[in-house]
């Protein structure tokens, strides 16, 4: 919380202030969830690259068990075989039976197998070569030593079998091969321990890397989780204060158009009132006028056929009665016919804002073809054409508005057309974006100066030189009746080239007229 304090005139006041967090914007919502995402990435390539590792590792140390398994396997069958082959030779040299020598019979074929497999299991080792050769020789001298044993036997000289046993060198060559048994029975444990232990070690790495990965997976996945619920409640929030924003705007609109309507309906009350009020002096002011003319022709017709007579104020009586009088009166009924056209004017549009408008549902090409036809034989009269392409079906308008905007167009088209050429009016209209259309009324007339482009639409206001009878409220007239229809109306031109007026008007005027209140 942040507080504010201040003092005057003896009173103390106190202001809260309440600091609100700072909204996540789209562009931090983008750049975290990016830093999040490559983040979760980049553990999940070092969790993977870790385990793939790791499961490599494994995969050696069990091949390494693997191994030595083999070679344990092999070492033990060729010692228990050479210990099977020396027991059946001393029990048939003990005996001198013959089913004594049944171990020694089966053993015989199997060392040569399992002396091989051995070497086979040690031949990545070249460290083994030289202890394996001399393996081999004890175990082929042990080998002789019992064959020789067992055929004295045989022979019945059992003492030289016996004598020959006692000479200590088979002994000795089994003593040595045993021992290297022995020893690579010792190597291989140990290498077997040691597997088991590196075995255990990666896989127990193994499964704290995938804890701890997860975990902080968990992390980074909690943490764009926040991060989305915090942009999806400030979307929330924003949205709130948007529809509320809205509510209140539309409110105001509401308010502001119903006010605008009362005052747009005062000032044309006001502009009827005031121009009602003033035909009447006005009237009063014609009338007078006219028995002011008569009384002038009067007097000028008896200062004609009296006889002139030589005095000053003859002379002046009869120029002011002959010509001073007419000419004034001659003023003054233009200026009153002036004045009652234009108060006729603005009567007219203050009729014209006030009438209620009648939505229906028109086919836009008759209402275009039936505003043509009523000015064709103005059009043909002076060689000329109208061209239409309405690519709008139905419409719903005031017909009688839209009616007298396009006869107002048509009318100006003529009006203003160049003598050098016929006429050609295109009158087009199509759909635009928004549900609303476009109607184009384009004559290749006199044009209108780039700087009289917008004057033009003021009450009062023509454009060009002024051949032609007006009051410079056509068009003024037209833009009102539009943007009473909800639209507006702009233009294009090149002087001595020809117009075009764009009318652009809602697809159905009730939507606007229901947002206005009317």
């Amino acid at each position: 919380m942040h507080i504010v304090l201040g003092a005057g005139s003896g009173d103390e006041g106190t202001s809260v202030e309440e600091k609100r967090p700072m909204p996540i914007t789209s562009k931090t919502f983008v750049r975290s969830t990016a830093l999040l995402l490559l983040v979760g990435l980049l553990a999940l390539l070092g969790i993977v690259g870790t385990n793939v590792w790791l499961v490599e590792r494994s995969q050696v140390y069990f091949d390494e068990v693997l191994e030595g398994r083999v070679a344990r396997r092999a070492a033990v069958d060729l010692r228990t075989t050479l210990q099977d082959a020396e027991t059946g030779q001393r029990g048939y040299i003990i005996t001198q039976e013959e089913k004594y020598l049944e171990p020694y019979e089966q053993a015989l074929p199997k060392i040569e197998a399992e002396l091989a497999e051995l070497r086979d299991v040690l031949a990545p080792y070249p460290e083994a070569a030289a202890p394996l050769d001399k393996l081999e020789a004890d175990i082929r001298f042990k080998l002789n030593e019992l064959a020789e044993t067992v055929d004295l036997v045989r022979q019945g000289n059992v003492d030289a079998a016996i004598e020959q046993v006692r000479t200590d060198a088979g002994k000795a060559a089994m003593d040595s091969s045993r021992q290297f048994l022995e020893a690579l029975l010792q190597a291989v444990d140990n290498r077997l321990a040691e597997g088991v232990t590196n075995q255990r070690n990666t896989t127990s790495a193994l499964r704290w890397v995938s804890i701890i990965g997860g975990l902080f997976i968990l992390i980074v996945v909690a943490g764009a989780i926040w991060t989305v619920l915090s942009y999806m409640q400030e979307l929330a929030q924003a949205r709130r204060a948007i529809e509320e924003a809205n509510a209140s705007l539309e409110e105001r609109v509401r308010e502001r158009t119903s006010d605008l309507g009362k005052a747009n309906e005062e000032i044309q009350r006001f502009a009827y009132i005031v121009t009602h009020d003033l035909r009447a002096p006005l009237v009063n002011v014609m009338g007078f006028t006219s028995e002011l003319e008569t009384s002038v022709a009067t007097l000028r017709d008896y200062m004609a056929s009296h006889p002139p007579e030589a005095t000053p104020a003859y002379e002046e009586a009869r120029l002011a009665a002959t010509e001073d009088l007419p000419e004034a009166v001659t003023f003054i009924r233009a200026a009153t016919r002036k004045m009652d056209g234009l108060i006729n004017a603005i009567l007219k549009i203050s009729r014209e804002g006030r009438r209620q408008l009648k939505p229906e549902m028109l086919d836009l090409a008759e209402v275009i073809e039936a505003t043509a036809a009523a000015v064709h034989h103005q059009v043909a009269d002076k060689d000329g054409r109208i061209n239409t392409d309405v690519r709008v079906a139905k419409l719903v308008t005031d017909k009688l508005s839209l009616e007298q905007v396009l006869g107002n167009l048509l009318d100006n088209a003529i009006k203003y057309q160049q003598p050098e050429r016929p006429l050609v009016v295109e009158i087009r209209a199509r759909h635009l974006p928004g549900n609303r259309v476009a109607i184009e009324v384009q004559d290749n007339g006199r044009g209108i100066a780039d700087t009289d482009h917008e004057r033009v639409f003021e009450l009062f206001r023509r454009s060009g030189s002024q051949n032609q009878p007006g009051e410079g409220i056509g068009l003024a007239h037209v833009r009102t009746m539009v943007r009473s229809l909800g639209g507006d109306i702009t233009l294009s031109s090149k002087l001595g080239e020809g117009t075009t007026f764009i009318i652009n008007l809602p697809r159905d005027v009730r939507s606007y007229l229901g947002n206005t209140g009317q």
